[in-house]
């Protein structure tokens, strides 16, 4: 294939700017790197220049490449010097303003057919476009930081940006290397838009009292397999970068509710103890390394209570098929006995919504999170209501760590800690879906790829079901009374006549 860019220019020498260059010029194109700091640009270059010989070194490069790869990789001092550039990729700081200044010099210097790019992370490519004079030639290109190493680049459309433009922009995205997936122009275009779900609803809880920090990130990385969980994932990124992203797709979707900031994020980065670059964040580091509390201990329990599981549980034969493997002596009544352990399973409610609707004693209650199957966890999340004796949590707490699996204990929180964040994630990509922001397929792609979870959210709600995500979202906005949980029309009609969230119309 023809290469779609021969020659191409970088603006902005930072971390962004230098991996964009790498790639360009992996992939043949001659490329011009420029800073408003002429000094910027020569260390940008060098740093560039040391990758391909440590590649070198390592044997994945050859001499002949590395020697091609250096030749082709220019310092530009003006930018008159970019005038016979064909493609023009903006990666400077996120303020609208100064972009706008940026690419009017560029349009003065470049030849009208010449393509001009943004990185921009969530500022809108149309409201950057409306000051130049070919708006039709310009789009974002959204790349990921280390851009070596992320293989998704967001290829996204302004209001009148030529569809040509996009497809020229895509062929080159695969020529370097990258998998592009394409966006409309909204606020966050697709991964930053589709991470919210999973970082804000974890703020809820903590901000609810129910669980730290530490727990919250060993239930999703124990029962979802999240690699990161929110708040390591919150210090690795640092609040002063995703903090002022939070805010932005708030603010830009006019205070739409399921990205409503917190502020506890908000007070942390007003004090500095932004993440694991400051050494201080969610966790404190030591030598680069998080000192994470340790996990309460099993109590230990001598008399065991007999347990009774609630007629509405959640995956009640398997619920129950546990306990008995756990050797627990199962009271099978219609009603508990006034000794047993209450244990209940609901999908969305809280634990002392379930107790009073079933006139359960609360004392005697306990919840169990059964969203996913016992097998396929690694942890076991109970929650106690504001009446639970200590002797029944401690009893629960006991039982279910019986044969090693960790459990952690939380306070009562409408659809725990994993139900409440996966369903607060497959809503908002459903969402994504029905403002046709991108195809469901793409959005895919960019949130396994762009996020690393373990899969992409429409396979997650897939996964346990649009139906009993759609049960989680309606019992916790009956709970909360927040519309935040409010299910997307995407999601509601899929879950009510049994689609799968990936199937798109004719």
């Amino acid at each position: 294939m023809t290469l779609a860019f021969n020659k191409v220019a970088v603006i902005g020498a930072g971390a962004m700017g230098r991996g964009i260059a790498q790639i360009a010029t992996q992939a043949g194109s001659q490329v011009w790197l420029y800073d408003a700091q002429p000094e910027a640009t020569r260390k940008a270059r060098e740093a560039v220049c040391q990758q391909w010989d440590k590649l070198l070194e390592k044997g994945r490069l050859t001499a002949e490449a590395v020697a091609g790869h250096k030749a082709r990789l220019l310092e530009a001092t003006s930018l008159q010097d970019l005038a016979g550039c064909e493609l023009v990729v903006e990666a400077i700081v996120e303020k609208i303003e100064v972009k706008k200044a940026v690419f009017t010099d560029l349009e003065k210097v470049l030849a009208p057919s010449a393509v001009l790019v943004t990185n921009t992370s969530s500022l809108s490519v149309t409201a950057i476009a409306a000051a130049l004079q070919r708006p039709a030639n310009f789009a974002g290109y959204h790349f990921f930081n280390p851009v070596p190493l992320m293989k998704v680049v967001e290829v996204i459309a302004g209001l009148k940006t030529d569809p040509a433009v996009c497809q020229r922009l895509t062929d080159y995205a695969r020529q370097m290397g990258l998998t592009p997936v394409n966006a409309q122009d909204t606020p966050g275009f697709i991964v930053n838009h589709a991470g919210r779900g999973y970082g804000t609803e974890a703020l809820r809880i903590v901000s609810e009292g129910i669980a730290d920090f530490a727990t919250i990130d060993r239930i999703l990385r124990d029962q979802m397999g999240f690699k990161l969980g929110p708040f390591e994932l919150f210090d690795l990124t640092a609040l002063d970068v995703s903090h002022h992203v939070i805010e932005s797709i708030y603010h830009q979707y006019y205070e739409e509710p399921r990205y409503r900031p917190n502020v506890i994020t908000a007070q942390r980065l007003a004090a500095g103890v932004v993440g694991k670059k400051v050494g201080d964040g969610f966790y404190k580091y030591e030598g680069g390394v998080a000192q994470v509390p340790a996990e309460p201990a099993v109590p230990v329990v001598d008399n065991m209570p007999p347990v009774w599981v609630s007629t509405r549980a959640a995956r009640r034969s398997e619920l129950l098929q546990l306990l008995k493997d756990l050797g627990a002596k199962i009271e099978t009544g219609q009603s508990p006995s006034p000794e047993a352990l209450t244990i209940v399973a609901p999908l969305g409610f809280d634990v002392t919504t379930v107790a009073v609707v079933e006139r359960l004693d609360p004392a005697r209650t306990v919840g169990i999170d059964m969203l996913i199957d016992d097998g396929a966890t690694k942890r076991r999340v109970l929650a106690t209501n504001p009446a639970t004796r200590k002797d029944m949590r401690d009893a629960a707490h006991a039982l279910f760590a019986r044969d090693g699996k960790a459990v952690s204990v939380i306070k009562d929180s409408g659809g725990f800690v994993t139900q409440r964040v996966v369903a607060t994630i497959v809503n908002i990509a459903s969402d994504i879906c029905q403002q046709r922001i991108c195809t469901p397929e793409d959005l895919e792609t960019a949130v396994t790829l762009g996020l690393a979870y373990p899969m992409g959210p429409l396979a997650m709600g897939n996964r346990f079901g649009p139906d009993s995500i759609l049960e989680v979202l309606f019992n916790m906005q009956t709970v909360y009374g927040d519309p935040r949980y409010r299910p997307s029309p995407w999601l509601r009609r899929r879950g009510a006549i049994g689609l799968s969230l990936l199937h798109t119309e004719d």
